[in-house]
């Protein structure tokens, strides 16, 4: 008798979680830290949005800095769309890796893989961090090439969607996204008129007139009626 198969167990976002632990676990980042707080943190960043993108934010950098494959994901249950993401985002994998700058214009051709790379820049951008690679590399930050890819990828989504990340791992950018907007526009508020467009002007005057020439109508009807004002 055939034994019944089993249902593969849901691929969670906290499965991907404990994934990402155990997979960086005994990685370190430039400055010596423990790798796993970053994909951490760039997992949690992404909490407003849905499972799929969740899941591809804490698994990131698994296809970049450790032997798991694509195939081995999909077969612990990890979508297609998140396999997708993390194949995107992943340098090693893109057709010219040494070009950053590329590959940054290639993850903002994809929406769901720019989300999860506004939140791994940001993540690399906080102040302390910036501070301490300046300190290290005096005389080559390591972090100029992540102030150029930002314009880069707001632009690729919508700002509210970029704000959510933002607050949640470092908010000390909100103000440069702000100052990126500003430049954006070119509205010229000195000479902003804030009338009425005419169409509207002229529709509100032929109302005006209809409702005098009515009221006209009603006193000549009513010519008694004049003199209860007064009283």
């Amino acid at each position: 008798m055939t034994e019944p198969a089993h249902p593969q167990p849901r691929f969670t976002v906290e499965t991907a979680k404990v994934l990402a632990e155990v997979a960086h676990n005994r990685q370190k980042d430039k400055l010596k830290r423990p790798y796993r707080e970053h994909v951490l943190a760039v997992g949690d960043a992404l909490a407003d949005f849905d499972d799929d993108i969740r899941i591809a934010g804490y698994l990131h950098d698994i296809a970049e800095d450790t032997p798991m494959t694509r195939q081995a994901l999909l077969d612990m249950g990890v979508s297609e769309r998140a396999a997708n993401i993390i194949e995107r985002v992943t340098k090693r994998l893109h057709e010219n890796p040494d070009d950053y700058q590329a590959g940054i214009r290639y993850i903002a051709e994809d929406h769901d893989a720019t989300l999860v790379k506004i939140a791994d820049n940001a993540h690399n951008s906080l102040p302390e961090r910036v501070k301490a690679l300046a300190e290290k590399w005096p005389d080559k930050p390591p972090v100029t090439r992540y102030d150029d890819a930002r314009p880069v990828l707001y632009a690729a989504v919508p700002v509210e969607e970029t704000r959510k990340i933002l607050a949640r791992i470092n908010p000390w950018l909100l103000n440069e996204l702000d100052d990126m907007l500003d430049e954006a526009d070119d509205t010229d508020y000195e000479f902003l008129s804030y009338d009425a467009p005419e169409a509207d002007t002229a529709a509100d005057a032929a109302a005006g007139d209809a409702e005098a020439g009515a009221a006209a109508g009603d006193a000549a009807a009513a010519p008694g009626e004049t003199g209860s004002a007064r009283d």
